[in-house]
């Protein structure tokens, strides 16, 4: 697979569907294959996702992007929208999803609606739409309490929480739907993705986000647990290239299939905690020596994770591009500046 040429596969021109295309990932999908030339359609609801988001990413894709671009506002609970907007698409990169393992734990039904019910109703959707390949997120949250590192696909462990729950059924749904339709399906298990647009407000905020809006007002952070609790960080453009591989990667054992997102390593939180206060301090210098609070372990978390890539790596050709570190050079940046 080390000769499949990306950039080859996406010189012809076709029509992709992205859900939660005004997302944090879902936004970056739709500017790398809109700056790619390709045709495409966006979904989303906007209750986590933002117009801005959209806005900056068609903005950034260049010129005649905006033509190329159509957008519905719909919920992925209804079948009849997940009909209409698979209609004529070749491949489906579907983000939509309500995150957090924490929100889960608060409202179980909220998640199950939304990442289970919703997923089925776009696997039929696309079934029927005879799309070519359907790309889905799952989540490094399915390796449960297995304690083995690096995580590899093949071994998982009792799942913690309701989040992580419907991302192993998706993953079921998504092997059955092949096996019995014919459908080819690629899950993609993304671990603790990062990058610029990712919200840094609400009580579900992703850590990158939150510490560095918190540290840009020069207030402290809080961070759970003893700082030991360890991530395998993965900037964002290298989870929008393994969503392109998936999609257009050639051979039937591509498909049926899940595969880890990630770098490949693992970063302590409190070595992300210094690697970000390191980068503000450059605007902020008096954050240079401002301390975490230390709070509980978060329920419903797992101590440790890294993945394995080398499935990624074979079968799709993937090769993360950026470090954590490169990653962070162009997401901590001050409000309103330019990654």
């Amino acid at each position: 697979m080390a000769a499949f040429d990306l950039s080859a596969a996406l010189a012809s021109p076709q029509r992709w569907l992205v859900t939660g295309a005004a997302g944090f990932i879902g936004s970056h999908l739709v500017e790398q294959l809109l700056a790619a030339g390709q045709r495409v359609v966006g979904l989303d609801n906007f209750v986590t996702g933002k117009r801005a988001n959209l806005d900056d990413a068609v903005a950034k894709a260049g010129q005649g992007a905006r033509e190329r671009f159509s957008f519905v506002e719909g919920d992925i609970t209804s079948l009849e929208t997940c009909q209409r907007v698979c209609a004529g698409v070749d491949f489906v990169l579907h983000q939509a999803a309500l995150g957090s393992v924490p929100r889960s734990i608060k409202d179980p039904l909220a998640s199950h609606r939304a990442n289970v019910d919703g997923f089925v109703n776009m696997l039929v959707a696309s079934r029927d739409a005879k799309v070519k390949r359907f790309v889905y997120a799952s989540s490094s949250s399915v390796y449960g309490d297995d304690p083995t590192l690096p995580k590899q696909e093949a071994r998982t462990g009792r799942v913690l929480s309701p989040y992580a729950a419907t991302k192993h059924v998706n993953e079921v749904y998504a092997q059955v739907f092949e096996r019995t339709y014919a459908l080819q399906t690629v899950g993609l298990r993304y671990f603790n993705v990062f990058g610029p647009r990712q919200d840094p407000n609400g009580p579900y905020a992703a850590v990158i986000p939150r510490w560095m809006a918190l540290l840009f007002a020069g207030q402290p952070c809080d961070l759970n647990g003893d700082g030991s609790t360890s991530r395998d960080f993965c900037f964002v453009l290298n989870a929008v290239q393994a969503n392109l591989r998936a999609a257009l990667a050639p051979g039937e054992d591509v498909s049926d299939c899940v595969y880890n997102v990630a770098v490949g390593d693992k970063t302590s939180l409190s070595e992300l905690y210094q690697l970000i206060r390191e980068r503000v301090a450059k605007t902020v210098p008096a954050v240079k020596s401002l301390e975490p609070r230390r709070q509980p372990f978060r329920p419903g978390d797992i101590k440790d994770s890294q993945a394995d890539i080398s499935r990624a790596r074979q079968h799709l050709g993937y090769a993360p591009t950026h470090t954590v570190a490169q990653g962070l050079e162009l997401t901590v940046v001050p409000p309103g500046g330019v990654p």
